[in-house]
């Protein structure tokens, strides 16, 4: 038995804490800040709660940006199809950031949010319960070659989140 506690304890030395085991290994993948869906996939949950309930992420559409702290925004698409049609309209990604970033020059505090495009180029951030917390303008990008459902892709010394061709403006906040 000495030697399973001894074992586990030089694992745990040698690979460092699991909580965070995952975020180095992805860290250490790439020296690009935006993280690919493959990247994002491993450190995402397999289902996320909103307005009462958990859904599913779809790990194959889904991005991140690293921030120099070696913190994390994540977003993936969800399966909404539990949800009203009416949530369905508006609840298209989970949003999870450990950081304060802006959001078509709105700040978004750390934290787990629902978001979708919306009519009328809009971009809709909500907090857990479903509740509306600011509504941006979204821009539709003709020119994209290939658009896929969701990817961030690096602007200057900002990004874009794109679903599809439309896409959004987000930028790391100042604290």
């Amino acid at each position: 038995m000495s030697r399973l506690v001894l074992y586990a304890a030089l694992l745990f030395v040698a690979v460092g804490s699991p909580l965070r085991a995952v975020p180095q290994a992805v860290a250490a993948q790439s020296a690009s800040p935006i993280l690919s869906a493959a990247e994002a996939g491993k450190i995402l949950p397999a289902t996320v709660f909103f307005q009462g309930q958990s859904a599913s992420i779809q790990a194959r559409n889904s991005a991140g940006i690293r921030f120099a702290k070696d913190s994390f925004m994540l977003v993936a698409l969800v399966d909404s199809s539990g949800y009203s049609s009416e949530v369905q309209q508006k609840y298209q990604a989970y949003l999870i950031t450990e950081e304060p970033v802006e959001v078509g020059g709105r700040r978004l505090a750390s934290g787990a949010y629902g978001c979708g495009f919306i009519e009328g180029n809009q971009f809709l951030v909500m907090d857990i319960g479903g509740h509306n917390l600011f509504t941006v303008a979204s821009t539709r990008d003709a020119a994209l070659h290939r658009p896929v459902p969701l990817q961030i892709v690096p602007d200057g010394s900002r990004y874009r989140l794109y679903f599809g061709r439309n896409y959004v403006d987000l930028a790391i906040s100042a604290r």
